[in-house]
């Protein structure tokens, strides 16, 4: 089953497709120009559409998704931390 999707390998996040994501689940993604699949185990309670981080990421670390920066972080993010407002802004403002 696959519970999140990312687009492309370099992409730091992936985007939770399915309810009911808890803290401790082990999720499977799936790398879709690559046709892969990652597995990874999940921090946080994550709703669905909302993103995981495939990677460590560093403070001010710019976010990749679907191959386009959306924003930077404001803290570290582990692998399988959620990503949201609470530790990504834009680099707009």
């Amino acid at each position: 089953m696959i519970h999140f999707v990312v687009h492309d390998e370099h992409d730091s996040v992936g985007v939770v497709v399915v309810e009911g994501v808890h803290a401790g689940d082990q999720l499977t993604g799936w790398i879709m120009d690559q046709d892969k699949t990652l597995d990874t185990k999940v921090l946080n309670d994550v709703p669905i559409g909302h993103k995981i981080a495939i990677r460590d990421l560093k403070n001010d670390d710019t976010v990749i998704k679907y191959g386009t920066d959306i924003g930077r972080t404001i803290a570290p993010i582990k692998v399988g931390e959620h990503l949201h407002v609470h530790n990504v802004k834009t680099k707009r403002w």
